[in-house]
């Protein structure tokens, strides 16, 4: 996956009633595409609970 759709994803999981009142963005500068799309799985998981 790219990382423009990475963080599309992350931007839409931003938006969330989870992570409105949280910074889950910055973090994605210093990651690498491979970090970044584990750092987004993780924060999927996070939101479904």
């Amino acid at each position: 996956m790219s990382r423009v759709t990475l963080l599309e994803r992350l931007k839409e999981l931003q938006k969330t009633p989870k992570f409105q009142n949280r910074d889950i963005r910055t973090i994605s500068s210093i990651l690498s595409t491979e970090a970044l799309a584990k750092h987004v799985e993780a924060c999927e998981q996070a939101a479904a609970r």
